[in-house]
């Protein structure tokens, strides 16, 4: 099969593997939609310390169910599937409390344990072989690139879970207008939120005007303003964000934030950070502005189903998000748009085999 293949940082090549073997407990997807995302590029350069090379990626893909293995119920040959990436052992404490995420059995195989697209095989590939558990069976109406989305909208949920979810009418601060803020956005309207803000720099503006198409959304571009903090309170009745959500991943991005919410309000910092990542804050902005502060990392509890409802129901659209369809096989024309940031690239869906591309 064509795989894209991580040979060793910052050096990939496209190239002929051999396809998985179904096995007990398993199930084999052909991939008939996978993206690029940020975390990709970050592997590529080697800021991801658990991957051993070579190394398929890939880990929001969607496809058809080709095979099961022994044991899988609930899922079947000719479905069509989502992927979450983490699947725990099931056994230790974090697993049980449902916390798969948190897996302290990481990377040990012959526990349970898979990060797909990480410590294991990913999707950018004509096929992936991923455990049971991490499969999604779509609901009617959604197709293979729906399928992609289910992991990243999960994500997004889960985000606004761990800060116990959003009261009707609250004030909402969204920090960072990719892929992730761009849903998240979506989701806070569909919660019921109130004032939505969406917080991003000069080189955003056409992802700025794709939210402000979601409904109601108000949106900051710091750049253009002397105090972009001040804005936000004038913005929300002079208090700042109830929730304030960040997707950027830089400590500029977690400082504003911090500095965005109201007293007594949430912040939960959801960008993908590298090790090593260090934060310097006035303490006291948390303490004596009595503020929630909620590190986030994927999607538990298979929240991602929830994810497939809500896209089911037209409550969070894909569709604007994605900038560009290709096939798998013109992946070095895909990888030099995403990883230089040209064209205006949100999310790039890749198509392997003979498919026709954009109509999954």
């Amino acid at each position: 099969m064509l795989a894209v293949v991580f040979d060793k940082p910052n050096k990939y090549k496209l190239a002929e593997v051999a396809k998985p073997l179904i096995a007990p407990g398993k199930v084999l997807i052909q991939v008939k939609s996978t993206t690029i995302c940020g975390t990709d590029l970050k592997m590529f350069q080697g800021h991801v310390p658990y991957i051993s090379y070579p190394h398929i990626p890939g880990h929001e893909f969607g496809g058809l169910v080709e095979e099961i293995g022994e044991g899988v119920v609930d899922i079947k040959v000719g479905d069509k599937v989502g992927v979450e990436v983490h699947v725990g052992c099931g056994s230790c404490s974090r697993c049980n409390e449902g916390f798969y995420n948190l897996c302290l059995n990481y990377g040990n195989f012959e526990k349970g344990h898979a990060h797909i697209g990480f410590t294991s095989p990913g999707g950018l590939a004509e096929f992936c072989l991923v455990p049971a558990e991490a499969v999604h069976v779509l609901p009617g109406g959604l197709n293979y690139d729906h399928g992609a989305f289910t992991d990243a909208i999960g994500i997004v949920l889960w985000a606004i879970e761990r800060a116990g979810g959003i009261m009707e009418g609250e004030n909402v601060v969204v920090v960072g207008p990719g892929t992730l803020g761009l849903l998240a956005v979506q989701a806070v309207l569909s919660f019921g939120a109130g004032q939505t803000i969406l917080v991003g720099t000069a080189k955003d503006e056409k992802r700025m005007e794709i939210a402000e198409g979601f409904g109601d959304v108000k949106t900051l571009n710091i750049h253009s303003v002397d105090d972009p903090i001040s804005e936000i309170k004038n913005l929300t009745n002079d208090l700042g964000a109830d929730l304030v959500l960040e997707f950027a991943g830089t400590t500029s991005a977690a400082n504003f934030s911090l500095n965005a919410a109201r007293r007594g309000g949430r912040v939960v910092l959801g960008g993908a950070t590298s090790p090593g990542t260090k934060l310097e804050i006035d303490l006291s902005i948390i303490v004596r502005g009595h503020l929630d502060v909620f590190g986030t990392m994927a999607n538990p509890k298979r929240i991602s189903q929830l994810a497939n409802i809500m896209m089911g129901k037209g409550e969070i659209d894909i569709q604007p998000l994605i900038t560009h369809h290709m096939k798998l096989s013109q992946f070095d024309q895909a990888w030099d748009i995403f990883s230089n940031r040209t064209e205006e690239v949100l999310r790039i869906l890749l198509h392997p085999g003979e498919v026709d591309v954009g109509l999954n």
